[in-house]
């Protein structure tokens, strides 16, 4: 039997059962809360617009909004379009220790490399000596280039960062057919006054040979290569990235090079030797093993993988 909801009349009131006029006052007080609601909800969030509720002052106000859609998600890891504004510029200044923070992704090769072998043969000066402009980088048995594995964790990597309010430059996007050069690559770094500067490689080298390792500077000197201000800040990057790509991917140091540290130093790099910015080189994985070229194939480590290096930047940024 269905209920009559409005509250009895005053001439009736003194009939109508207990329950009955229970009920009534229950509704009105159902109805008052209704209206109130929003009222109170629009207080609550200025208080966390204004006050941050309780989060670290060092940090942007935290305001809870609706979970990301898929749509909004698949955006955020999208290429940007050449020439488009990044997402950090539609946003308002950035906030907290990381803002006003640059940082210089360097994603390593370039898919056009193998078809300009002459042009990145040709040597440039490092500092120490004369080396190669660039290389080809290697592939997985498949065929899966190292520039293409690079380049996409390079993207996610900036996507990751933006999130964060720190400005990104990468060196290139394969929207040139071939290089740059590792002395432009480390040109690039330096103009930019990067805060930090990290170039994405994956290793190839022979089946069973597996795990990450971060390529720390040497202290080099000669020619235009300085870089003992650099050696200490780098190892530290190093270090911070090391751990948190360890942690996020799950994934082993090496266990061919750096005696289980996951970190191995090199002067022969002009990447590096060249550098004024603090800046390392992760190799993420081996695509020449099977159960390594599993993992850098599959998009969902490759989301991982940007997640872990961009943990240990803003640790190392201090965020």
């Amino acid at each position: 039997m269905p209920y009559d909801d409005s509250p009895p009349s005053p001439e009736s009131a003194s009939s109508v059962s207990p329950e009955r006029r229970w009920f009534a006052r229950r509704s009105g007080l159902a109805v008052g809360a209704a209206v109130l609601a929003p009222t109170a909800l629009a207080g609550w969030v200025l208080v966390q617009v204004t006050t941050g509720a309780g989060a670290d002052d060092a940090r942007p106000p935290r305001i809870v909004m609706p979970a990301a859609s898929a749509t909004d998600t698949a955006a955020a890891t999208a290429p940007h379009a050449s020439g488009s504004a990044s997402a950090s510029a539609t946003r308002g200044p950035a906030k907290g220790p990381l803002a006003g923070r640059t940082v210089v992704i360097d994603p390593g090769h370039n898919t056009g490399n193998f078809k300009h072998t002459s042009e990145i043969d040709q040597k440039v000066d490092i500092g120490t000596n004369l080396k190669e402009c660039d290389t080809t980088g290697t592939t997985t048995n498949s065929g899966y280039m190292e520039a293409e594995f690079t380049l996409d964790v390079s993207r996610r990597l900036r996507a990751v960062l933006e999130a964060k309010g720190l400005k990104v430059v990468l060196t290139h996007e394969a929207d040139r057919p071939w290089g740059p050069c590792i002395n432009e690559r480390a040109r690039i770094g330096n103009e930019a006054a990067a805060d930090a500067v990290v170039s994405v490689h994956a290793d190839g080298v022979s089946e069973g040979n597996r795990g990450y390792h971060i390529i720390l500077p040497a202290k080099v000197k000669g020619g235009a290569a300085d870089t003992a201000p650099i050696v200490g800040p780098s190892r530290d990057l190093g270090e911070r990235i090391a751990s948190n790509f360890a942690r996020t991917t799950g994934s082993a140091p090496a266990n061919y090079l750096g005696s289980g540290t996951g970190l191995v130093v090199r002067d022969d790099l002009g990447g590096l030797n060249l550098s004024t910015r603090p800046k390392v080189f992760i190799e993420c994985g081996n695509m020449r093993d099977a159960k390594d070229a599993a993992l850098l194939t599959s998009p969902e480590w490759r989301q991982k993988a940007a997640q872990g290096i961009a943990d240990g930047i803003v640790g190392f940024l201090g965020g």
